[in-house]
């Protein structure tokens, strides 16, 4: 009988690697199946993909030449299984060769057989003996990285946890940890539905890092506020919650959907608006904006492994450009004296200093440090700039975050 899970996993392989969609995306498109089946081949592919370089190195002694890429991504299958997901031997070799008979790639299955039983009785020794830090990470990510790069890479090399952010005045839920600056955190592979007051609304899921651009924005009850890019409306539900009259503008009419649904669910209210903020004029000036805006997304890789495999060097620069213009657009749309919050789920610098240093050459727009007092619960993400910088290697002893880059910037005439 085919196995549904190294079936799905082969085919989200195919399409990241190949055709090099984003993982989520080619999930969606799976077709239908159990939803256990659907979590376990999800898994099994992330694994694959966070530990690619490692599992290639591994599987490299055992090679004598280059074999197709389909039997590369069942041998990369078959390797999770034996050195990182505690697969038995007999299903991981089995299953693999299954596998290459289904896929049309019989001639290959003696190979697959006889290498993958190589890893499993040399494979960990060989582990042993690799900088599995350096190997899963593309040479341009480390180098950017810098200092922080293998504390960096590290983290990558696990599953994230779940964290969620909670409305005001509900209590932690049960089985969760509190994190110093407010969020809840779960451990990795924790059903976000089987946590009371999910159905409730009571939280959203949000990553600690996540939560904190809005947190420094800190709305007050009653002013207006705009989340540009809003969807899926973690950041918007932080404003609502707090009662500020809040704007959620959306471009893609498929993620204003989705926010308007949690919203719903949430029953938090916003004025959703589906619209590119950078040709949008509102009716009245805002007292504040948070800009999430769109990145290359390098800050979430423990989340979304496949960016690092689907993102290249000259994609920054591609998003650098829209940034630019956001920003701009951001600053025509707020009062004098109003407060800007631009953030980034990047770890590339040119998405974040940089950024607020072209937008300030040209624009009304003033740098306003964040204070050691704003950020006292996560002092190590304060830059001497005043800038908040954080990454998947802080707060390792916790579970690590996302990487975020956030600036406060005010309005002057």
């Amino acid at each position: 009988m085919p196995d549904p899970t190294r079936e799905s996993a082969f085919d989200l392989l195919t399409a990241v690697l190949e055709r090099h969609r984003p993982l989520e995306e080619a999930l969606d498109a799976l077709p239908a199946q159990e939803a256990r089946d659907r979590a376990a081949a999800h898994r099994l592919a992330a694994a694959v993909l966070r530990r690619m370089g490692t599992l290639d190195a591994v599987l490299e002694p055992f090679l004598r030449k280059e074999p197709p890429e389909p039997v590369r991504n069942i041998l990369r299958i078959g390797a999770a299984g034996l050195l990182l997901l505690e697969t038995p031997v007999h299903a991981a070799v089995g299953t693999a060769v299954d596998l290459a008979k289904r896929r049309g790639l019989t001639p290959f299955s003696g190979l697959i057989n006889a290498v993958l039983r190589k890893v499993a009785t040399a494979g960990p020794e060989v582990l042993e003996d690799l900088d599995s830090a350096r190997l899963d990470t593309p040479s341009w990510l480390w180098t950017t990285w810098g200092q922080s790069a293998r504390a960096i890479a590290t983290a990558h090399q696990s599953e994230a946890p779940l964290d969620i952010t909670l409305k005001p005045g509900i209590p932690p839920p049960d089985g969760g940890l509190l994190l110093p600056t407010g969020s809840v955190r779960y451990p990795a592979g924790t059903r976000v539905a089987d946590i009371p007051g999910f159905e409730a609304g009571d939280f959203w899921v949000q990553d600690a890092a996540a939560a904190l651009p809005a947190q420094l924005l800190a709305a007050q009850p009653g002013e207006h506020i705009a989340d540009l890019c809003a969807a899926p409306g973690g950041k918007t539900a932080q404003f609502a919650a707090a009662g500020a009259v809040v704007t959620a503008l959306e471009r893609d009419p498929a993620r204003i959907e989705r926010l308007t649904a949690n919203l719903e669910r949430w029953k938090l209210h916003a004025d959703v608006i589906n619209a590119d903020a950078t040709a949008w004029t509102p009716p009245a000036l805002f007292d504040a904006v948070l800009l999430d805006a769109p990145c290359s997304a390098t800050g979430t890789i423990r989340r979304h492994p496949d960016v690092a495999r689907v993102k290249r060097a000259r994609d920054v620069q591609t998003v650098t450009q829209a940034q630019d213009k956001l920003l701009e657009a951001a600053a025509a749309i707020l009062r004098p004296g109003g407060r800007l919050i631009y953030a980034v789920c990047s770890l590339q610098p040119e998405e974040g200093a940089s950024r607020i240093a072209a937008v300030t050459a040209k624009t009304s727009l003033r740098h306003d440090p964040f204070r050691p007092d704003e950020l006292a619960a996560l002092p190590e993400a304060l830059t001497r700039e005043g800038f908040l910088r954080t990454h998947p290697g802080l707060w390792r002893d916790r579970g690590g975050m996302d990487g975020f880059f956030a600036a406060r910037l005010i309005r002057t005439g």
